[in-house]
């Protein structure tokens, strides 16, 4: 059960409303994080627009959803990782690749970036930083500017994890893909 009520849209502020309904208008998440985050409508509209700004960056929409699948599954979110299973199948991912992040394995992962985007957030979030190897290697794969939104993405997912998981936000009971224990 969420620690934090669910604010109905009759209920909200001019403010809460005006963000609440400018992300809905453009298709955005409203729920998950965003039910905290509408309490405070100018995090609530950054937040939107850092996922925007990530979503039309360098990454793809298959390295952005390894990102995200790997981070959902290091803070044992499952709201998060509810909601990036379902994209990354949309997103052209196989089901062998969702269930083996969830199974803290590594995928087989062809494609080098993506492998990179596994690497990097896999031990980004375990070490907190990045060897010199694994740094060296992923500026390799990916350029510098293609890394930082990397990182980027990672930390950002990141907030989103925690905010789910610290104010109990759960998915669905009908989950076709549950976070494993």
């Amino acid at each position: 059960m969420a620690r934090i009520a669910i604010i109905d849209r009759e209920d909200m502020d001019a403010e809460q409303a005006r963000v609440y309904d400018a992300a809905q208008k453009s298709g955005g998440p409203v729920g998950g994080p965003y039910w905290a985050y509408i309490r405070l409508p100018k995090l609530f509209e950054a937040s939107h627009g850092l996922r925007n700004s990530l979503a039309s960056g360098p990454l793809s929409r298959r390295e952005q959803q390894i990102v995200n699948l790997t981070v959902a599954r290091h803070w044992g979110a499952r709201y998060p990782w509810f909601a990036q299973s379902r994209a990354s199948l949309a997103a052209g991912i196989d089901q062998a690749v969702i269930d083996a992040i969830n199974a803290r394995s590594t995928p087989a992962l062809a494609d080098a970036r993506e492998r990179t985007c596994f690497v990097v957030a896999r031990e980004l979030l375990a070490s907190t930083s990045l060897s010199d190897t694994t740094y060296k290697a992923a500026e390799q794969a990916m350029g510098l500017n293609d890394l930082v939104a990397l990182i980027a993405a990672i930390g950002a997912f990141s907030i989103t994890c925690m905010t789910t998981n610290s104010f109990g936000i759960e998915p669905p009971a009908a989950n076709p893909t549950p976070l494993a224990d």
